[in-house]
């Protein structure tokens, strides 16, 4: 893929703090990165995260992930695209994938510029999304959450710079 992911230079305007620290009340910004692909820009990136995160050990923590999308998207794209990347790190059967893939689609509009979608990780439980501010929905299996969140936060991820830039100072 001809990918590459670099540093936002500005903190993203407007994050939902307090709902963040609703979910997560020991959360913290530890990192955020800007998605580009072939010159364009597609999205813009915050990691929070309690104290002690470390990324190794993501799947094992609670976490929240902020997506600010800069291009429009249809959520079937988005789910479909998911699901590429979340087979990086494991092998996902047809069959899972198309269930995660409607799962995505009920909790994931389409997108258009500016719109949020912001992922709450559940370690053993699943995943909690909201999309502008308001609830979307929760995907209850731990392993989509984990895969999920993989796509940014695992080893294998696609972007190890956008990884990197995320996790900040946490141990990786």
């Amino acid at each position: 893929m001809n990918c590459r992911a670099a540093l936002a230079v500005t903190r993203l305007p407007d994050f939902h703090v307090t709902a963040v620290q609703a979910l997560l009340p020991q959360a913290r910004l530890l990192g955020q990165s800007r998605l580009t692909v072939w010159g364009f820009k597609i999205y813009d990136a915050q990691l929070w995260a309690a104290p002690g995160f470390n990324a190794d050990r993501y799947a094992s923590q609670p976490l929240a992930l902020e997506l600010a999308y800069l291009r429009a998207f249809d959520a079937v794209d988005i789910a479909e695209r998911s699901i590429k990347e979340m087979r990086r790190s494991a092998t996902v059967s047809d069959a899972q994938a198309r269930q995660w893939s409607l799962d995505m689609q009920r909790v994931f509009p389409d997108v258009k510029v500016g719109d949020r979608i912001m992922g709450v990780h559940r370690p053993g439980v699943g995943a909690s999304f909201w999309v502008n501010g308001k609830a979307g929905g929760d995907i209850l299996d731990a392993e989509f959450s984990k895969l999920f969140f993989g796509i940014w936060l695992s080893p294998k991820t696609s972007e190890p710079a956008m990884r990197t830039a995320l996790v900040g100072g946490a141990g990786s």
